[in-house]
């Protein structure tokens, strides 16, 4: 469901309730998800164990890009000394040097998109598992996570991260 979908369901819920929230008291509350993202405990975590899982990579593309660059430069460099047939043997192993950069570099984001999408659904599960007991603990009929403006005082996204970060 997506963000408007989800404020047009929420819109309609509320209106059709109207009448029961006039009879007992409707309690809506909010969470930021980005925020749990960003200060969760388990968000932190899940940030630092994919940093010591491609940092070795990572610096590894480092190292060849700086090789590229390199060669590229002392190309440059010792052209006019080279023959034409020297000169085009260092570009062809360039390119394809280049282009093996290029593959690794996209293989790497590829798997670290991968793996940081599979951190932050776990993170999402665990925060939505909170959620859903501080809902019910303090009686909220509806929580959201996404919306075009919140006023401050629904906001529980304080709340879900103090019990995230104290909870095992």
């Amino acid at each position: 469901m997506n963000a408007y979908s989800r404020l047009l369901f929420a819109t309609l819920l509320s209106a059709g309730l109207t009448g029961i929230a006039c009879a007992q008291e409707f309690r809506v509350g909010f969470v930021n998800t980005d925020r749990i993202f960003r200060e969760a405990n388990t968000a932190k975590q899940a940030q630092n164990k994919l940093e010591q899982e491609f940092a070795k990579r990572e610096k590894e593309l480092v190292d060849l890009g700086n090789n590229l660059k390199n060669a590229s430069d002392k190309l440059e460099r010792d052209a006019p000394t080279l023959s034409e047939a020297q000169r085009n043997q260092r570009q062809r192993t360039l390119a394809e040097q280049d282009r093996d950069f290029q593959r690794k570099r996209r293989e790497f984001q590829e798997d670290l998109n991968a793996r940081k999408n599979e951190e932050l659904q776990q993170v999402l599960e665990r925060a939505n598992k909170v959620v859903r007991q501080v809902a019910e603990a303090e009686k909220y009929d509806l929580i959201l996570q996404e919306a075009v403006y919140i006023n401050p005082k629904h906001d529980i996204t304080e709340k879900v991260i103090r019990a995230i970060n104290t909870s095992k």
